[in-house]
């Protein structure tokens, strides 16, 4: 008898094990698809030196989908790749990502993403990374970086406002309007998406149709 329950603990124990082995290599796929969306994005960006800098629809993504925590890794992940390939400015302006990432989860968790309150939740997620980028690109890099931005930035510095000031008015206008595009994407991939592939991602079991919430945790 004891033996017979002591295999059924080791059977429960060992499915649970590779329900976890699972969740961990779906969540790892995910976020590596995070930090390619980064990439890419950026490099579009920088390529036709658009105003918006869509290297963070992936972090959003990651967010939206993972939690908060593992919201902050693809833009530390994208940052060292891309200043190590293409652009040293996103090497500096990671943390600002990572603070994205975190308030997208954060955002994701308090339902600020319907139709809407998707605007109160943009502006939840831009404040404060727009806040320390701003102050980055003012103190490091003088309003000059590689994002087309910077001509605007310039333009403003030349009236009272200051470079300080300029950084920051062009960055809130073109990172809130960033963020706005890149969580409208990420709202309608989770829309679409089936419920089963949701739950995989999110470490729970679940069959069903897409038209479902995604179940929160506290990761």
């Amino acid at each position: 008898m004891e033996k017979n329950e002591a295999l059924d603990n080791n059977r429960i124990r060992k499915k649970a094990g590779n329900r976890n082995n699972r969740t961990s290599i779906y969540r790892i796929c995910l976020l590596a698809m995070a930090v390619v969306v980064n990439v890419v994005g950026a490099q579009i960006a920088l390529t036709f030196r658009l105003p918006v800098y869509l290297d963070s629809v992936g972090t959003i993504m990651a967010g939206a989908f993972l939690g908060p925590v593992w919201g902050m890794l693809p833009n530390l992940l994208s940052g060292v790749i891309l200043g190590m390939t293409s652009d040293i400015y996103s090497l500096y302006f990671a943390p600002a990502g990572m603070v994205t990432g975190l308030m997208a989860g954060l955002a994701w968790k308090m339902h600020l993403t319907d139709k809407r309150r998707i605007w109160l939740g943009a502006a939840l997620v831009t404040l404060p990374g727009t806040f320390m980028s701003s102050v980055i690109c003012a103190v490091v890099f003088g309003g000059i970086t590689s994002s087309g931005s910077t001509i605007l930035v310039q333009l403003l510095a030349r009236t009272p406002i200051g470079l300080t000031g300029s950084v920051f008015v062009v960055q809130i206008v073109t990172d809130y309007l960033d963020r706005l595009i890149s969580m409208f994407f990420v709202a309608i991939l989770l829309h679409a998406l089936p419920y089963d592939v949701k739950c995989r991602w999110r470490g729970v079991e679940g069959y069903g149709d897409s038209r479902k919430p995604l179940q929160q945790n506290n990761g």
